[in-house]
This record gives C-alpha cells, structure tokens and sequence, in this order.
C-alpha cells in the first residue's frame, strides 16, 4: 500500500501541485516542521554551551524532529486505512506534500523566462527564490547555472527521495523525511551557531539521501536517450569521472549526470554569505558558457526523468499488488 500511495501522489502532485487555497488555510508541513525545529534551535543550542553539549543536544533535537512526524504520519495513514472508507484516496492527498514536481518546474521555468522578457537583474531575483548563493555575485551564465544546478539537486531531494521513502514507509516515512531534510536546510550548516548543533541533522540528511540520488542519476541517464540533443554516454561518464568529487556525496550524482547529458560545466567556485566555495566542475570541459535555452533543455530532460521515475512506482506498485 505505501508504494501504492507513493505512485498515485506523484500522479495528483504532477497535475495539481500543493494548492496556493490549502497553503493559506493550512500552511504546509515543511512550515510545521520549520516551526517545530526552531522552537528546538532556540531551546537547545545555547551559544555558551560546549560544542560537544551541543552536539549532544543536536541528536536529541534530531530525534524529536524525525520520530514526532513519523509517528504522526504513521497513526494517520493507520486511521485511514482501518476506519475510515476510501481513506487511501485521503492518505495520496496527504502524500502529494511531501513532493514539489509542478513547484520545481515552474520556478525554474520563472527564471528562465525573467532572463528572456526582463534581463539580468529579474533573472538574478528569480534565481534567488530557489538558490542560496549571493545572486549579484552571478552573471547571465552564473543564473543559468544556478538555476539547472538546482533543478538537479532538487529533483533528487524535493522529488525522487520523498516519492522514495513514502514507498518504503508510507505517510510515516514521508513525512520523516521531509522533517530530516528541512531541519539540514536550516540547522545543517558550518556557521558558529549550527556548526555543533546542526552536525546530527547534516550528517543524518547525507546518509537518507544517498539512494535517491544515485536514483536520480541514473534516471536522468536513461531521460537523455529519449531527449532529443542530450547525451546518454556522457552522461554516465560524467557521473562516474565527477560526482564523488563534489562536496557533497548526493548533489554531484544528478548535477553531474543533468551537465554530462546536455554538454555542460555546472557546479565549480559560486559565493554563499560572502564566502567562496571552491568547488569541482560537474562535467568538467562542459560548456560554461550557458544561457535560457539551455534551462529549457535541462527542464525538457527533467520532464521526461520525472516521467520515468512515475513509471517505475507505478511498475514496483503494480508487482506489489499481484504478489500480496
């Protein structure tokens, strides 16, 4: 029933999206795990605090975070499919939150068209809505970049891992880790504030992400045979030559396989709060030299990966069903 749930979600996430009518009656659950992991950021992490006391506290924090909304999802799906008629159909609807396939697509989309229709300055405003880096560091390329980097990255850990782990746990193990990666997004950095306190939630985000991204790959391997102008051969050679060298061990494996497949260098040296990152190319002698068009290739390639991924649940769904 989870792979079912998880199949069915990315068929009603794909076509409807989170409704802008249930975010304002109800917010959303990354906004109530956010509230939760802030009310634990301002309990916990005492700045006069040792930094093994905070990394303690860290673990205990992350361990609140995961278990409460795990435990939550997992009474609710329970609920549903014991008591209440057609509860599944509910229990898909609850599932689509944990998924961002129309969200990701049109803010990319978004930025791409403020390049075309409005220049640097909107493309550098719309970019910065979905990346982290100092957006007047970026040139016309530096934004295209960015703005494929991150419809790499995100498919990996705003789509196919949540999609991933609904399969594996149903409500409970979607809703677990959509908790574990907004607490990395907001804990999880090397700043003197998280730097002890955000360890458990960084290093926990690293290991639950590791088989969507390695997912993620190959499925954008596999997209860019039916995607007329990307290519499959370097695309696998682009993430078996460079996505171990990036500095986090998921983000290089779809960032290598979207730059190998389209031709082009992404990732390398970008700013964050002032601060340079120095980091390896993803498809290194790739073209760095990228504009709107080549954001409309990597969303063509995206499409057709995404298409994928919905055909294999509803493949592992559909064994499920015939075998129990």
């Amino acid at each position: 029933m989870s792979v079912l749930i998880a199949f069915l979600s990315l068929i009603v996430e794909f076509a409807l999206g989170y409704p802008d009518w249930l975010f304002r009656a109800i917010g959303h659950p990354v906004t109530w795990f956010g509230r939760l992991i802030s009310f634990l950021d301002l309990r916990l992490n005492r700045a006069t605090d040792p930094d093994a006391l905070r990394r303690q506290r860290g673990v205990q924090a992350l361990l609140v975070i995961v278990l409460v909304p795990a435990i939550a999802g997992l009474c609710v799906q329970l609920v549903l499919l014991w008591f209440v008629p057609l509860g599944w159909i509910i229990a898909v609807f609850l599932a689509t939150s944990f998924l961002s396939q129309k969200s990701l697509y049109e803010h990319v989309e978004a930025v791409a068209d403020a390049l075309d229709s409005g220049g640097l300055d909107m493309g550098r405003a719309a970019v910065s809505r979905i990346v982290g880096r100092d957006p007047e560091t970026l040139d016309r390329a530096g934004v295209c970049r960015a703005a494929i980097e991150s419809l790499a990255e995100n498919f990996s850990d705003g789509i196919v891992a949540p999609a991933f782990w609904t399969g594996v746990g149903g409500l409970a193990g979607g809703a677990a880790y959509k908790a574990a990666n907004t607490a990395d997004s907001m804990v999880g950095h090397r700043t003197p504030r998280h730097e002890a306190f955000g360890w458990a939630a960084a290093r926990f985000d690293d290991w639950i992400n590791l088989p969507a991204s390695r997912l993620t790959a190959l499925l954008i391997v596999l997209a860019s045979l039916l995607v007329e102008g990307a290519d499959p051969r370097d695309a696998w050679k682009a993430v078996r030559r460079d996505a171990k060298k990036h500095r986090s061990p998921n983000a290089g494996w779809p960032e290598a396989a979207m730059a190998g497949a389209l031709g082009l260098a992404l990732a390398g040296p970008r700013s964050y709060g002032g601060v340079m990152v120095d980091d390896i190319f993803m498809g290194e002698g790739g073209r760095r030299d990228v504009d709107s068009g080549d954001i409309r290739r990597a969303l063509k390639l995206y499409r057709v990966a995404d298409y994928l991924l919905i055909g294999l649940f509803g493949l592992v769904a559909l064994i499920a069903v015939l075998v129990f």
